[in-house]
């Protein structure tokens, strides 16, 4: 007896939170009643140019995982969903320490050569797609985000990413908690930069926690103000 395998978009649409084709149009309509921008943490609203994450934007992030998963945090807590394809090493104790919404979260660790197709079908039915762009060429990359922007999604980028709407990097700096030798490690203080195009084309900087006291990202309490790198 020949064994039935389920093709990847049939087994993608059985996910929590997944839309098939059928269902864009009620899709659409959500998105509409929801807003065209994703909230995020307070600490990263003042950076971005629409105080959030803009329906249909392609955001690319640089200097590891924590500040992606600090992006997913707010908007999967007001109730959006978020996918992760192609990052295996993601941890979920991590993403549940930075605010994120495990019961919002669907993961697809190795989608091997059918991560385009993942992507672009994930794309349809979820709020916010998280892939790692190292392994994305550059054609199909630009698809995707078109394909971002026609749906309403948003498309995060672990890494360059072309044509990306905004670019967020993050450089650490140090960490905080040990006094004499011992104790514990309790936050991290990083840079976050952005800049993008349009409405991000001036970049603006900050210096944050990463984490912060409560285990989620903050304004440094050393420097409680958003920079513009254009008059500074």
């Amino acid at each position: 007896m020949t064994a039935v395998v389920e093709p990847p978009v049939a087994r993608l649409a059985a996910l929590p939170g997944v839309s098939t084709a059928s269902r864009v149009a009620a899709q659409a309509e959500r998105a509409r009643a929801t807003g065209k921008v994703l909230p995020v943490v307070p600490a990263l609203a003042g950076l971005l140019p629409s105080t959030g994450l803009r329906r249909g934007s392609t955001v690319a992030v640089h200097g590891g995982t924590s500040l992606l998963l600090a992006l997913l945090a707010e908007a999967t807590a007001a109730g959006s969903w978020a996918a992760v394809v192609g990052m295996p090493s993601l941890g979920l104790a991590a993403a549940a320490e930075y605010g994120v919404d495990l019961g919002r979260l669907a993961l697809v660790p190795r989608p091997g050569a059918e991560l385009p197709a993942v992507v672009a079908a994930l794309l349809d039915g979820v709020d916010l797609v998280v892939v790692h762009a190292e392994t994305v060429q550059a054609a199909v990359a630009r698809r995707l985000s078109a394909r971002a922007r026609h749906r309403g999604a948003v498309l995060l980028a672990s890494g360059a990413w072309p044509g990306a709407d905004v670019e967020l990097s993050c450089r650490f700096s140090e960490w905080s908690g040990l006094a004499d030798g011992y104790g514990h490690l309790r936050e991290r203080r990083v840079q976050v930069r952005v800049h993008g195009r349009g409405a991000a084309a001036r970049p603006v900087s900050a210096s944050l926690t990463l984490p912060g006291p409560a285990g989620s990202i903050a304004l440094a309490a050393r420097d409680l103000a958003v920079r513009s790198e254009a008059t500074a």
